[in-house]
């Protein structure tokens, strides 16, 4: 299913297939020979989104990009089943597999392997060629690479990294975070009530 939204309609090669339970919305440019598959998501949140040529969208992958960060998948890039990209900058021949996540800010060279629900965590940067192992969690720029249980090593470059003022604009420490967050979220989404279906 394609979108136009914020007067944006995606724009897709003929030789790229798309499936019909997928859905694509906005500013949202497809290469050739791509294939997305059933389930997937790519939307585009006011930021563009592009795909190389011979990207692998896997089902129930989520790729979404920002006003501030766009998204774009390089060249023969495989992203695995329920993987999650949110306004992140992929190289080409990077492996993205099954369950990872991938936040705003994130580069990613050329080349790199995110394993099974591995994180890249937001603005961390993967230098060509790296592995980030089955289950740990990249974080930083330089990118440390660290398991899941390490969560004070992870939580003391996390907390620089600022999540909630990179990505919402907003101080961790105000005392109705969630509401303003949810509030201010909310009526950006809402601006989807005006989508028009294009395919």
């Amino acid at each position: 299913m394609l979108f136009e939204h914020l007067q944006a309609a995606p724009r897709i090669d003929p030789s790229a297939v798309i499936a019909p339970t997928a859905v694509v919305s906005g500013d949202v440019t497809i290469g050739p020979d791509c294939q997305v598959l059933h389930g997937a998501v790519i939307t585009s949140e006011g930021g563009p989104i592009t795909l190389g040529a011979s990207v692998i969208v896997m089902e129930n992958a989520l790729i979404r990009a920002s006003a501030t960060n766009p998204v774009h998948i390089g060249d023969h890039t495989l992203v695995g089943p329920m993987a999650s990209i949110s306004g992140a900058v992929i190289g080409d021949e990077v492996f993205l597999a099954t369950g990872i996540r991938v936040f705003n800010g994130a580069h990613i060279d050329d080349g790199c392997e995110v394993r099974i629900n591995a994180v890249v965590h937001l603005r961390t940067h993967l230098p060509e060629r790296t592995v980030v192992p089955i289950g740990w969690v990249a974080v930083g720029d330089p990118a440390q690479i660290l398991p899941a249980g390490e969560h004070e090593r992870i939580w003391a470059e996390q907390q620089e990294l600022d999540f909630p003022g990179y990505v919402f604009g907003l101080d961790r420490e105000t005392p109705d975070l969630m509401v303003q967050l949810t509030e201010r979220y909310g009526r950006s989404l809402a601006r989807h009530a005006d989508d028009r279906r294009v395919d």
